[in-house]
């Protein structure tokens, strides 16, 4: 019932989320999140890319204007029409499907360069499952490159109050996130879930994958003289990006 929950979430608010983000409303993935991002993962121009959680396929597009050959999969139906209503407008390749990050069956193994997951694997149910699928279908020394919110630095909800996970840090949090802010065209609710950095890890290391490169982006300080709302993010880290690679495992 929880992922048909999420899923649910996520349907609801699929033209309220596309308006934040299409019109540069979402202000930690213009001037933090993806500049970081998009430099760790550099040069992709001919690669083969899946990316996870593509929601309405805003960081997609981008993939694919890069040269990289790009399949957007999301659990949501409302999301991923979106995407496919503004990849007939722009025709860049991009294949899209309604699929769930945990259950990647559809694709046969060693088949993609790179899986992304842009600030997404908070929102998925079965983390571990996604990590295990992910390797599978990744190539050798294929790349996993995720971002997700810091687990040290969140906000979370506990019992309808809104705490900072350092002072619930332990254990996995299923917590609902009120998008309510005033730029907003429309508020809307998402599901997510606080995990440790150790659950991310142990799921990591129970795969062909190996931690490369570890980076806790910072905003730029004109970024956040103009942005006041992001709070102590100009201090403290509020994601973190994981770049992790598989192994290729002697028969």
């Amino acid at each position: 019932m929880e992922k048909n929950e999420v899923r649910k979430e996520w349907d609801n608010s699929a033209k309220a989320w596309a308006d934040f983000v299409r019109t540069g409303k979402d202000h930690d993935r213009e001037e933090l999140n993806n500049p970081a991002t998009f430099k760790l993962i550099g040069n992709i121009k001919g690669l083969t890319v899946l990316d996870l959680c593509c929601g309405e396929g805003y960081n997609t597009r981008i993939l694919a204007r890069k040269g990289a050959k790009v399949t957007g999969i999301d659990f949501s139906p409302k999301q991923i029409e979106l995407a496919v209503r503004d990849e007939r407008k722009e025709k860049l390749g991009i294949e899209y499907k309604v699929m769930d990050a945990a259950n990647l069956t559809a694709f046969p193994d060693n088949c993609f360069d790179l899986v992304t997951c842009f600030m997404a694997l908070q929102d998925i149910e079965n983390h571990r499952k996604a990590i295990a699928e992910t390797s599978r279908v990744l190539k050798p020394n294929g790349r996993f490159i995720f971002t997700i919110p810091h687990p040290c630095f969140e906000k979370i909800t506990v019992n309808g109050k809104t705490i900072h996970a350092a002072d619930a840090y332990f254990g996995e949090t299923k917590f609902p996130i009120h998008w309510n802010m005033k730029r907003l065209t429309m508020p809307f609710r998402t599901i997510s879930f606080h995990r440790t950095l150790t659950d991310y890890f142990d799921a990591i290391n129970k795969s062909p994958l190996r931690v490369s490169k570890l980076v806790e982006p910072k905003f730029p300080e004109k970024a956040y003289r103009k942005h006041h709302h992001v709070g102590d993010a100009f201090t403290k880290p509020s994601s973190i990006i994981i770049e992790t690679v598989k192994i290729a495992i002697k028969q």
